[in-house]
């Protein structure tokens, strides 16, 4: 079976991309790179020993789009392509609305004309703003508290109003919650351009003597250390998850969402705590104020993903640890040879 993968390239879809390889599937990527490094194509074939196909462009641009359907008969899409700042959502909402939907509008578009009616949608568990109760199942309300997360709960919006015009479409929405980690061949992993805007790679930052120090935002949170908890989840576990999805789809219609994490909620010292623990390394930190809009606690409840995917988390949190900091330290020692 031949699969598109949008945004392939990225720290969710390069590590989706080398499981599909590793499944038999044949790939093809578009990535235009905005947050990506065309190197990772030779990481994944190192992995996996096979080649995916590469097209470097934009979503948005329905000539590409249409040149790589009429080249290549897909059975699936998996999309992950799409701007993915909360902050910088903040300050470009423009941007994000156009890309994020103009991409997937278009995507659907041209996946309509060619007949492939199957897909993976890249959501996230933003679409459940602030939660009114914890663990956060899929029939809980949705809203969202950024243009970021607005764009995923319209695109979801978007693909149920398509599922309900044309009863051949297969469509998973998948809300993940925070992957970290990375693969355990330190070849592919997350490295951020610029300041991370979330915790891992700016720990990681913090070891390698890139940021002075970490600042964690409130230690006063009605949770067991005062510090907020979020359900992180391995990469690869989640990169799995996909899979499972795109098994589900190719075998069903009608659409479905389901959230992907460990179901398990760790605190930022805990992770903090972690790392230093299995990468024997200090992290300096300290306590700044909270910021707008975080929650005390988010984590998921993941048994319906086992009961509709068959798929449930496997990796600890000592792993995710540890893989992430592995992967810098490979990357490093690539660039300083």
């Amino acid at each position: 079976m031949k699969v598109l993968v949008t945004g392939g390239c990225g720290y969710i879809g390069s590590h989706t991309v080398v499981e599909l390889l590793q499944e038999d599937y044949e790939v093809v990527i578009i990535d235009n790179l905005s947050n990506s490094l065309k190197e990772v194509l030779t990481s994944i074939e190192t992995i996996t020993k096979k080649k995916p196909i590469f097209y470097e462009g934009d979503v948005v641009d329905f000539s590409l789009l249409r040149k790589v359907f009429s080249e290549h008969s897909f059975d699936a899409v998996i999309h992950f392509a799409g701007y993915k700042a909360v902050g910088e959502s903040v300050q470009k909402p423009l941007m994000y609305y156009r890309n994020n939907l103009e991409s997937t509008l278009h995507l659907c578009e041209v996946m309509k004309e060619f007949g492939c009616k199957r897909l993976v949608f890249s959501s996230s568990a933003t679409v459940y703003g602030s939660p009114k109760k914890l663990p956060i199942t899929e029939e809980m309300p949705l809203s969202t508290t950024n243009p970021y997360g607005t764009t995923k709960l319209m695109i979801e919006n978007i693909l149920r109003d398509l599922s309900s015009s044309d009863n051949e479409w297969s469509i998973a929405l998948l809300r993940y919650f925070n992957p970290i980690g990375a693969h355990s061949s330190g070849l592919i992993g997350e490295n951020p351009k610029g300041i991370p805007n979330n915790l891992m790679p700016y720990i990681i930052k913090v070891a390698m003597g890139e940021l002075p120090q970490l600042d964690i935002f409130g230690n006063d949170y009605n949770t067991k250390d005062g510090t907020g908890v979020r359900d992180y989840i391995h990469v690869v576990d989640l990169a799995q998850g996909h899979i499972a999805a795109l098994n589900k789809v190719i075998n069903s219609t009608g659409i479905d969402a389901c959230n992907l994490g460990t179901g398990k909620g760790y605190s930022v010292l805990e992770l903090v705590q972690t790392f230093e623990k299995v990468n024997h390394i200090k992290i300096p930190y300290q306590i700044a104020p909270r910021r707008a809009g975080d929650v005390a606690e988010c984590y998921a409840d993941c048994s319906y993903a086992k009961k509709q995917l068959d798929w449930s988390s496997k990796k600890d949190l000592e792993t995710m640890c540890r893989d992430a900091y592995h992967y810098i330290s490979v990357l490093k020692k690539s660039t300083d040879i």
